[in-house]
């Protein structure tokens, strides 16, 4: 599988090589995609516009895709920041070798 994502440092698109990051970079990409955008998953992504019209948060979107990429993982957490205005997420991840990553995504 190949999965790219932005370097925070050069602002470009760099390849992701090392497993469990690759999870955790498609994941994030995941979260920020809107229900049937991608061509290849139509299942994938959040109802991300309708949650905005409707002010109702994609909750169930949000578990089915934790729910997607857990078996990838030793531990998975994806949480929505309360504090936040913006839909914004709380990852935690446990890699399979024992790595522990906590980010947020904005969507």
């Amino acid at each position: 599988m190949r999965t790219y994502g932005v370097d925070p440092n050069t602002q470009q698109w760099v390849e992701v090589t090392e497993t469990g990051y690759i999870w955790l970079a498609t994941l994030a990409q995941t979260l920020r995609l809107n229900q049937g955008e991608s061509p290849i998953y139509g299942n994938y992504g959040i109802p991300a516009q309708q949650s905005v019209m409707s002010q109702i948060a994609p909750d169930i979107a949000v578990n089915r895709t934790q729910s997607q990429y857990a078996p990838y993982f030793s531990q998975l957490t994806v949480i929505k920041d309360q504090i936040s205005i913006d839909p914004t997420y709380y990852i935690r991840a446990i890699f399979i070798n024992g790595t522990t990553i906590s980010t947020t995504v904005a969507t």
